[in-house]
């Protein structure tokens, strides 16, 4: 350890004696009755000495008034640098600022927000936009090809490029605009895997579920399928009833809501009536004399009982 190094860590006297200079800097730089207790000092460097008063201000706990005093070689006046207010090892601290890039979660967004995208983004990659070219071999070159354009912008005002004509049928830019990929920016493959981990990990086949279901949706009736390559794998929901309705969900995803899972049973038909058409059964228009339970004569029994 060098000289210099104990010297720099051991506080000059004068600059350590100097509290009251401290603290009348400190009371100068904050309101009255805001600085408290002294605290203690730290030696900065040479003849540099930084003395902590506690802060009394609300909503700063923990945090410590810093006024630094110094003095010149062989010289006996200290002097104030600077006065601040700092945190000190349990001060209340407000949380590390993050971007708002970082912050945004899905769903934030609502109607009006507008949500730019880094030109920079990983999700997306640069869509085919441009017009055909002549072949290296056309008999078009560069400069006649330039020099129709200029004579063209006379006549139209404009020139054809900026004009909204429709591309002509057969051209890479027709088909290119029939595939959807006539866009500034399409959908890289790091965006299409982040996106499918996204829905696997939603609606996927480990979800609670898809753990409970009695089948896959990829032998639902509501399934709807997707086109690109992750149609592959994935589809949209169609079953109003289904807490994945209108969601992106995976094959393997499931619920109870899959279109076989329960058959609704058939009410029992009651069998069909059978006639015998071989025999006549008699039905008379007059009850039998007999048929009753009463006997139709009296007797002496019956008409002591009240009997008719």
């Amino acid at each position: 350890m060098s000289a210099a190094t104990t010297r720099s860590r051991t506080p000059d006297r004068l600059c350590a004696e100097a509290v009251d200079l401290a603290r009348a800097a400190a009371e100068e730089a904050a309101a009255p009755g805001v600085v408290g207790e002294y605290e203690g000092l730290v030696s900065e460097g040479d003849r540099v000495v930084t003395h902590f008063f506690a802060c009394r201000e609300l909503g700063y706990r923990g945090w410590r008034w810093a006024v630094t005093v110094a003095r010149a070689s062989r010289a006996k006046i200290v002097t104030v640098d600077e006065a601040v207010l700092l945190p000190g090892p349990d001060a209340l601290l407000a949380p590390e600022w993050v971007p708002w890039s970082e912050r945004l979660r899905p769903g934030d967004m609502g109607p009006g927000d507008l949500l730019p995208t880094d030109a920079e983004d990983l999700r997306l990659e640069p869509g085919y936009s441009g017009e055909d070219e002549p072949a290296p071999n056309s008999t078009v070159s560069a400069e006649l090809a330039e020099l129709v354009e200029a004579e063209d912008a006379e006549v139209a005002g404009v020139a054809p490029a900026d004009l909204t004509i429709a591309p002509a049928r057969g051209s890479i830019a027709s088909v290119a605009e029939e595939l959807g990929m006539r866009r500034a920016r399409v959908l890289s493959r790091y965006g299409l895997h982040i996106a499918a981990d996204r829905w696997e990990e939603g609606f996927g086949a480990k979800t609670p579920m898809a753990q409970a279901a009695p089948a896959a949706c990829v032998s639902c009736g509501f399934l709807m399928s997707i086109g690109g390559s992750l149609g592959q794998a994935f589809g949209v929901c169609a079953n109003e009833f289904s807490p994945a309705d209108g969601r992106v969900v995976s094959l393997s995803y499931g619920c109870g809501g899959h279109s076989e899972a329960a058959v609704m049973p058939k009410p029992p038909q009651p069998p069909a009536p059978v006639i015998d058409e071989t025999r006549v059964d008699p039905f008379p228009l007059r009850p039998v004399p007999d048929s009753g339970s009463v006997p139709a004569t009296e007797d002496a029994a019956s008409a002591e009982l009240g009997h008719s």
